[in-house]
């Protein structure tokens, strides 16, 4: 026996002392032999410790054996069991030695001849049965392999045919995020796709998941627009948000604990970038490399059909939201008005609106610099976001200026609403270098009545006008337009916007 190499096992059960002598005496060094005298056989956790090569089992012993542990040893395959008959009994006289599993029959004495003979034939069929294990699992690796390249094959072509069904990109998404969920466990889809504007910088549009809470809304929309900056080089200079279909299990997204909750992936097409998705999914296993292979081959998939529905639209991006304050920009507000008008002449709703303007702006960005300006701005959009109504829309209107429009509210109302936004605005206090100062904002109200007829111009002429009224009586005040609002045939007097 090579040293270093521990000894091959063999078993007897019910072997006399003579008969153990001849096999230990044939096996020589490099095998170690144990034997259970006759009444007594291997216990299941004996079997579960090692597996001999060979089990020598005289055939009284063999008898003897209780039901449950013979039945053990007949369903234990990885030993040869060769039973020992007496010198007076014949081989060919007992058919169950096949028929109970054993390897072959010795009768005594048993030689060294005998013995070797067994152990080289156990030998042999121990060979040809790690063959055929070994075979038998390429095989199955094989097959599985095989059964894994078939499922991406069909994930890639499901994914590629959902895709090109449609040339709405949000369509396109809910599809992808229905599709990913098959790859891995996927609690969210979030995307940004931009285009050039104007003036150089982006417009973007933002795929959000519904359902979301406001400080959950807010952080991903910063989080998209900053990874999409990022990517492109440029600033998001607005923006506008869109939210993917909920399914009826689906949870609201939250906001993720730890970096790989989350894998952001770049939208790319001929070398160039427009866009990225953002994958919340559960913390767990890294993902396998057929699952990063195939998370990339869908994601070129997504890319180019995403490309193709741009390019198909011919139109650029509608940017509703402004990129500074976060909050909707001048269009957004011009058509949301003409909406909320719309409603209010066919439901005979009140409806208000409110102008605001931060009182002596200039003198900001004079004494601390435009950075501390647009914080200014950006604190001013949060503030109204957080204080008014879900159904209230807030936009910025230009430079400084802000506009909220009140559905379904009457003149008294709206006031205190708006006694209330200027006492918050008035609260807060901003620093710059170390130097403390607040700000104070000048509002003006303006309220359409059930049943009048009044067009948009009408309206922003009148809530025009309450703002300039509260300018000119020393700013930090809230001023109704004064009257009940003409109907469509009464002329409107127009008023100088003041400073």
């Amino acid at each position: 026996m090579t040293r270093g190499m521990r000894p091959e096992q063999v078993w007897g059960i019910g072997l006399t002392d003579a008969l153990e002598s001849a096999v230990s005496a044939a096996l020589g060094s490099g095998y170690t032999l144990r034997n259970w005298p006759v009444g007594r056989h291997p216990a299941e956790r004996d079997m579960g410790r090692s597996a001999p090569l060979v089990i020598f089992v005289v055939k009284e012993a063999w008898d003897a054996l209780p039901a449950d542990a013979r039945r053990r040893l007949e369903d234990w395959e990885v030993p040869q069991r060769v039973l020992v008959l007496a010198a007076d009994q014949s081989v060919a006289d007992f058919d169950e030695v096949l028929e109970d599993g054993f390897l072959s029959a010795i009768s005594e004495p048993l030689t060294d001849k005998k013995i070797r003979d067994v152990i080289f034939r156990a030998k042999e069929v121990k060979s040809l049965y790690d063959d055929i294990f070994r075979m038998t699992r390429e095989i199955m690796l094989e097959r599985e392999l095989l059964a894994r390249k078939t499922d991406l094959v069909l994930f890639l072509n499901r994914i590629l045919t959902r895709a090109s069904e449609s040339l709405d990109p949000t369509v396109i998404l809910d599809n992808a995020r229905e599709d990913l969920e098959l790859l891995l466990p996927l609690r969210g889809l979030l995307g940004v796709i931009w285009q050039p504007g104007s003036s150089g910088a982006m417009e973007a549009e933002l795929f959000l998941e519904p359902d979301m809470d406001h400080t959950t809304e807010r952080y991903w929309t910063e989080e998209l627009l900053r990874h999409g900056t990022k990517l492109s080089g440029k600033s998001m200079q607005s923006y506008r948000t869109t939210f993917l279909e909920g399914g009826v299990t689906r949870e609201p997204l939250a906001i993720p604990q730890a970096p790989e909750e989350t894998i952001r992936l770049p939208l790319r097409v001929g070398g160039d970038t427009f866009g990225a998705l953002i994958l919340y999914r559960d913390q767990g296993k890294a993902l396998g490399k057929d699952q990063v292979q195939a998370l990339y081959a869908s994601i070129n998939h997504l890319a180019l059909a995403l490309r193709n529905a741009a390019l198909f639209n011919q139109v650029k991006i509608r940017a509703d939201h402004d990129g500074l304050t976060r909050i909707h920009n001048r269009r957004a507000f011009d058509e949301r008005l003409v909406e909320e008008l719309r409603r209010h002449q066919r439901y005979h709703h009140p409806m208000s609106l409110l102008m605001l303007d931060i009182d002596h702006f200039k003198s900001i960005n004079d004494r601390f610099g435009h950075l501390v300006g647009d914080h200014v701005l950006r604190e001013v959009g949060r503030l109204l976001s957080d204080t008014l109504r879900s159904t209230d829309f807030t936009a910025r209107y230009g430079g400084e200026e802000f506009t909220v429009i009140l559905p379904q509210t009457a003149e008294e109302p709206s006031r205190v609403l708006a006694e209330r936004l200027r006492g918050v605005i008035g609260d807060a206090r901003f620093n710059h270098d170390g130097q403390e100062f607040s700000i104070t904002i000048s509002i003006g109200v303006a309220t359409m009545v059930p049943g009048s007829l009044a067009k948009r111009k009408e309206l922003l002429e009148k809530a025009d006008k309450a703002l300039y009224q509260a300018k000119k009586l020393g700013r930090n005040q809230v001023c109704t337009a004064l009257g009940p609002m003409p109907m469509a045939s009464e002329p409107v007097a127009s008023a100088a916007k003041a400073g």
